[in-house]
């Protein structure tokens, strides 16, 4: 067995780490069009406002919230793999140290033992892996569901026909005025909702 192909495959565990990046990264909505004013030249309210997702999902607590957990919970996922992964490679190096002087039937039982070993600890690193995908993609579609919901009954109260989104990522709304930005209410409202949740 050569320890550079258990340490290649092993290392695979630690692929979980690229859900970091993915954790730290705020959601962002696909949905935009391009904003334009819809005053009335009467000067009435605008009908189109648009809100800033970047700003949104970095100020929004629960968003917060759920990044945090998200990104507790891979820090607990990678530290058991490392554990789980250095006790392999102790065996391992135990094995290679002794393996000279064991009788050929004793190196062949625990050569067939690591590679069970192996093959159970790429097993629960994959799964380890897809848990923590599909918990990712629940609790963002949870913020999400929270953010429409929020912004549906926003725009009715306040009798806007069209709510659009803004991200730097997305830039489907290349220029908005100012003044169609509700993020800071929408932010405020969120906030507000959540608050009372969280006290009940």
């Amino acid at each position: 067995m050569k320890n550079s192909s258990v340490f290649t495959k092993v290392a695979l565990g630690l692929l979980v780490a690229g859900s970091v990046a993915a954790c730290k990264q705020a959601p962002t909505s696909t949905t935009a069009a391009p904003a334009a004013s819809t005053a009335s030249a009467s000067g009435d309210k605008p009908t189109t406002v648009y809100v800033n997702s970047d700003t949104l999902y970095s100020k929004y607590n629960y968003a917060k919230d759920v990044n945090n957990a998200l990104q507790a919970k891979l820090k607990g996922a990678q530290s058991d793999m490392q554990s789980k992964t250095d006790a392999f490679q102790r065996e391992v190096v135990d094995y290679q140290k002794g393996q000279a002087t064991m009788p050929a039937d004793q190196r062949q039982v625990t050569e067939q033992r690591l590679q069970r070993e192996q093959q159970q600890l790429q097993g629960y690193q994959q799964n380890e892996s897809a848990q923590l995908q599909d918990d990712k993609a629940t609790q963002y579609q949870k913020v999400y569901d929270k953010v429409d919901d929020f912004v549906k009954q926003f725009a009715k109260q306040n009798g806007y026909k069209l709510v659009l989104t803004y991200s730097k990522q997305v830039q489907t709304v290349i220029y908005g005025d100012p003044s169609l930005d509700v993020t800071a209410d929408v932010v405020k409202g969120l906030n507000d909702a959540y608050a009372k949740e969280g006290s009940k």
